[in-house]
C-alpha cells in the first residue's frame, strides 16, 4: 500500500500531465484558427452541406421522374394561378357575353314579334 504522500504526489503528477494536455490541445486550436478563421469553416461546413443535399436530391429525382415532374407541374399551376385564373375567367367571360349577346337578340326578336301580332 502507498501513503497518503505517495499517492498525493502521484495524483499531483497525473494532473499536470492533463494540464499540459489541455495546453497542448488548446495551442492546436488556436494554431488552427489562425490559420483559418470561424468564418471559412462555417462557410466549408455550410458548402459541403449544401453539395451533399444537392447531390441526394439529384439521386432522388433520377429514380422518381414521374413524381418530381407532377411537383414541379404543381408548383407551376400554383405559382401562376392568378394569370391563368384570369385567362379561363376571360375566355369564360367571353363566351358567356356571347351567350347573353344572342340570348338579348332571341328575346328583342320575341318581343318585337309579340308587338307586331
Amino acid at each position: 500500500m502507498s501513503t497518503p504522500d505517495e499517492r498525493w504526489q502521484h495524483d499531483r503528477a497525473l494532473r499536470d500531465a492533463a494540464l499540459r494536455l489541455v495546453k497542448a490541445d488548446i495551442a492546436l486550436v488556436r494554431g488552427d484558427l489562425a490559420a483559418r478563421g470561424v468564418g471559412t469553416r462555417v462557410a466549408e461546413r455550410v458548402g459541403d452541406a449544401a453539395l451533399e443535399t444537392l447531390d441526394d436530391a439529384v439521386g432522388y429525382a433520377q429514380g422518381h421522374r414521374g413524381q418530381v415532374a407532377a411537383a414541379i407541374t404543381a408548383l407551376v399551376l400554383f405559382l401562376f394561378r392568378g394569370p391563368l385564373l384570369d385567362a379561363l375567367a376571360a375566355l369564360i367571360g367571353e363566351d358567356a357575353a356571347e351567350d347573353e349577346d344572342d340570348a338579348d337578340e332571341n328575346q328583342d326578336e320575341t318581343m318585337a314579334e309579340a308587338e307586331a301580332a
